[in-house]
């Protein structure tokens, strides 16, 4: 193997499994109650030998086009014709190191969508797809894991062509030495989500806990993550009901964080709510426990020159974080000089951006040791046993130490995959997964902990590669649809 393997791309193929959820999952404007899961196959060679890699994502309403003005039915077009643009300029025989392919790729998708009004966030969901089939691919070509591909610097990354400020650094000169083995769960509680078990009439009848006192009893679960929905009365009711559970549920010591799902107008805004929440009892009880907030302004707004003025000048703001606005690669420094603390790491958003995202904090974090740095793990939704397992895969790496997971509670377990899927994760994956009574694979989440050793051993987070033609093709699929 040379140091910096020569990959080609061939063919890109697109199949679908269509997923329900246990309960609807509501967040921000939208609410999810079934979504197709997209599959991504690439071929190639690797060093002259054959390549396959797969990537996968559910396609979700409403996160990468918060526009409240269309329907999930009519997003999906585009969110499909960007992901298959992203394959067309990969195949055809492209070839270069895995960072030169990504160069092309990124650029190119980035190029492409100016003249067709799509959101930068959903073109990089093309990029990501691709970035993860092709790492897929390379390392079971090459017998190396992520983190040893990524340690290494098998994928070629050139951190200071990314991000000036990291010329000559290596991405092992500012990652940890090697992935995590076991990383915190912080779990999700949604904007319609139950808390109290008297809160139960609804439960789906499948065995899995479903108010968030029964997560909390099931999962041994310390790390929260609490959706706040902008409107101040209903938040402020919320928060209360949250701590009341917390305080006869939770451990003393548990975490938490809060994400603004874009619902406020401006830092001015977002201030006089917290400030109300600060006067409130209870409710400052539980922001004492919180670690940041996750993306309070629209992704239109977030990033704009108000905003250094306005958290300039609110010196008892708690640490702020981007999510949806981290469009392009230019997002995070820009947070950062406008005095939010970092941004959020999902695998949707980009492997090369996450990676590069990680290695400029700490970069930041060693230069100005004073000032407070966030690289958080948050969560679409993730269903293994390919996103989720590849999303856990990057944090390890990464060094992200608790990351939200909510794609395990939304949906029942792997329950929609076919008997040979469930019954080969349990064999591969014993450790991040247990079998439910119900006889489908569910994440074995034991004092609110994942182990990941069969994670970040295994090539690109899974074992054995998924068939993925045992699935409808996309064609199939959408001329089921009617589209």
């Amino acid at each position: 193997m040379t140091e910096r393997p020569v990959v080609t791309v061939r063919e890109v193929d697109y199949h679908v499994l269509p997923m329900r959820t246990r309960f609807p999952f509501k967040y921000g404007i939208a609410a999810m109650t079934a979504l197709p899961h997209l599959f991504v196959t690439v071929r190639g060679e690797c060093e002259g030998k054959p390549m396959v890699g797969l990537s996968s994502e559910g396609l979700p309403p409403k996160w990468f086009t918060k526009d409240p003005t269309t329907t999930f039915e009519e997003d999906l077009p585009l969110m499909l014709e960007v992901i298959r643009n992203a394959g067309a300029i990969l195949e055809g025989g492209l070839t270069g190191t895995f960072y030169e392919l990504w160069e092309v790729l990124y650029y190119r998708q980035e190029a492409w969508p100016k003249g067709n009004e799509v959101p930068p966030l959903l073109a990089n969901l093309g990029v990501s797809l691709m970035e993860r089939a092709v790492i897929d691919g390379m390392c079971r070509t090459l017998g190396v894991s992520f983190g040893e591909a990524l340690r290494g610097n098998v994928l070629g990354i050139e951190l200071g062509e990314v991000r000036s400020e990291l010329a000559g650094y290596e991405p092992a000169d500012l990652l940890p030495r090697a992935s995590l083995e076991r990383i915190t769960a912080r779990h999700t509680v949604g904007l319609g989500d139950p808390l109290s078990d008297g809160d139960d009439a609804d439960a789906p009848k499948d065995g899995l806990p479903f108010t968030l006192e029964e997560c909390i009893a099931a999962y041994g679960l310390d790390y929260f993550k609490m959706k706040l929905c902008g409107n101040l009365e209903k938040d402020v009711a919320r928060l209360r009901e949250l701590q009341g559970v917390f305080a006869r549920c939770a451990k003393g010591g548990y975490k938490m964080t809060l994400d603004g799902n874009e619902q406020f107008a401006d830092i001015a805004t977002f201030a006089e709510h917290w400030k109300v929440y600060q006067e409130d009892e209870v409710i400052r009880e539980l922001l004492s426990h919180v670690l940041f907030v996750e993306q309070p302004l629209h992704r239109d707004r977030a990033l704009g020159e108000e905003v250094r003025e306005a958290l300039a000048g609110w010196t008892e703001a708690p640490p702020l974080i981007i999510d949806e606005s981290e469009a392009d690669l230019a997002a995070l420094p820009r947070a950062l000089a406008l005095g939010y603390a970092g941004t959020s790491h999902k695998n949707c958003k980009g492997i090369v951006k996450g990676i590069t995202n990680a290695c400029l904090l700490e970069h930041r974090r060693r230069e100005d040791p004073a000032r407070e740095y966030f690289l958080s793990g948050e969560d679409l939704a993730n269903v293994g046993p390919v996103a989720l397992l590849q999303d856990l895969a990057v944090m390890a790496a990464l060094g992200i130490p608790h990351v939200e997971r909510n794609g395990h509670h939304y949906f029942a377990g792997l329950s929609m995959y076919p008997e040979e899927v469930r019954r080969r994760v349990l064999e591969e994956h014993g450790d991040l997964y247990r079998e439910h009574v119900g006889g489908f694979p569910t994440l074995d989440i034991r004092e609110g902990v994942l182990e990941l050793g069969s994670v970040v051993g295994a090539p690109f987070g899974t074992g054995p590669l998924l068939d993925a033609a045992q699935f409808q093709t996309l064609d199939e699929w959408l001329a089921e649809q009617g589209g």
